[in-house]
């Protein structure tokens, strides 16, 4: 349904401009999950980072801002064109805008280390879950953006796997003996990569679900 809407809607000006807000939010968030990860994990100390994640996040929150502005506008001119589209777009606007908020509580984990993350022991727990993450940003992307199916029902793949495994880290945790400082700190990280991980996921399916199961992308596999 999407890929035929957005085929209808290809040229029009308020198509473009709304997806091409929509990428920017997309390609900042990722850059935010990025940068967060290579200081919480790889200890690359970036001057005026949390300046700069704050700053990208509020950008992140106008441009969410914006594009409502314009699809309310627009359906307020056109009340019966294109609403199963508009609907779409509100829902995978706040998905984007989530996966801003998810990096910045990320970066606020940094606040809360007592000290500095073993990055052997990190790489025990989480065996570079967060590059997987940044490979599923590039296939939330592709999926949306180029409306390819293929790429959103991978998604639901990777999903599975790394929701299992953001559980099992959790699990792994509450048994651990890991100062408690250390086994918060990991357990924000396994709750926030998880929450990431589900939100994209939400921008993939939106290619192939239709409207009334978005969000639900869980249980309609489970069905299927």
């Amino acid at each position: 349904m999407f890929k035929n809407l957005l085929s209808f809607w290809k040229g029009k000006d308020f198509l473009v401009q709304v997806i091409e807000d929509f990428k920017i939010m997309l390609d900042d968030s990722e850059s935010m999950f990025e940068a967060v990860c290579a200081q919480l994990l790889e200890g690359a100390k970036e001057p005026g980072l949390k300046d700069k994640i704050y700053e990208i996040d509020k950008q992140v929150n106008n441009l969410q801002k914006e594009i409502r502005g314009r699809i309310v506008e627009h359906l307020s001119l056109q009340p019966t064109v294109d609403v199963n589209t508009c609907l779409i777009l509100m829902s995978v606007v706040k998905d984007a805008e989530r996966l801003g908020d998810y990096s910045k509580n990320l970066y606020e984990v940094t606040e809360l280390l007592a000290e500095p993350i073993d990055c052997a022991l990190f790489s025990e727990y989480f065996d570079k879950l967060d590059k997987k993450i940044l490979a599923l940003f590039q296939q939330t992307k592709k999926a949306f953006i180029d409306a390819d199916e293929d790429q959103a029902r991978s998604s639901w793949q990777h999903e599975k796997k790394i929701a299992k495994d953001c559980d099992q880290i959790i699990e792994r945790l509450a048994q651990s003996n890991l100062p408690v400082n250390q086994a918060v700190c990991f357990t924000l990280v396994a709750r926030h990569f998880k929450r990431i991980m589900a939100h994209l996921v939400n921008i993939a399916t939106s290619v192939v679900l239709p409207l009334s199961d978005l969000d639900y992308f869980d249980e309609r596999k489970n069905e299927d």
